[in-house]
C-alpha cells in the first residue's frame, strides 16, 4: 500500500522496500528511545509490526521509518518514528504520522497511542493530542 506523501516522496508498507540495516543504524545510533538496540531485537520488532517506510521518489532511497504495534481490532501503538536528518523540515514526519492514521482508519480502532519527548507539534498536525486522562494510564518497565 502506497499512501500520500509530500511531492518527491512516497510512503509504503511494502516489506520488500524496507531497508532493515538502515533502520537499525538510525534507531540504535541516533534515536534516544532505541539507542543501543541490537539488530536481532530490531528485526524481531519489525517482524511483529506493521512497518511504514518513506522513500525519495526519484532515487528510491529510504529517508524515513515508522512502526505500528497493533491487533488491528482495538488498539495501536505508533513507535520508532524516524526521519533521516538530511530529509527533516519537509513535513515528512507529519506525513508519516498521517499515513499511519489513514492506514488504520478502516479498522475502527478505539485508540492509537504514541509517546514523544520532543515532537508534539509534528503529531498534533496529524490529529494526535495529549491524553485526556493520563491519570488512568500505568506502565510496567522503563519509563
Amino acid at each position: 500500500m502506497d499512501t500520500t506523501a509530500p511531492a518527491g516522496y512516497e510512503i509504503t508498507t511494502d516489506p520488500a522496500r524496507l531497508d532493515r540495516a538502515l533502520v537499525h543504524r538510525w534507531l540504535s545510533q541516533d534515536a534516544y528511545w532505541a539507542r543501543g538496540r541490537s539488530r536481532e531485537k530490531q528485526d524481531l520488532a519489525i517482524d511483529g509490526s506493521l512497518n511504514f517506510a518513506v522513500h525519495e521518489a526519484a532515487s528510491g532511497a529510504q529517508v524515513g521509518y515508522a512502526r505500528v504495534v497493533t491487533d488491528l481490532a482495538t488498539f495501536a501503538w505508533l513507535c520508532d518514528v524516524y526521519i533521516d536528518p538530511s530529509a527533516r523540515g519537509r513535513g515528512l514526519g507529519t506525513a508519516l504520522a498521517a499515513a499511519v492514521r489513514d492506514h488504520l482508519a478502516p479498522y475502527g480502532l478505539r485508540r492509537i497511542l504514541l509517546a514523544t519527548a520532543d515532537a508534539h507539534g509534528v503529531y498534533a498536525k496529524a490529529g494526535f493530542a495529549p491524553l485526556a486522562h493520563p491519570e488512568r494510564w500505568m506502565a510496567l518497565g522503563e519509563q
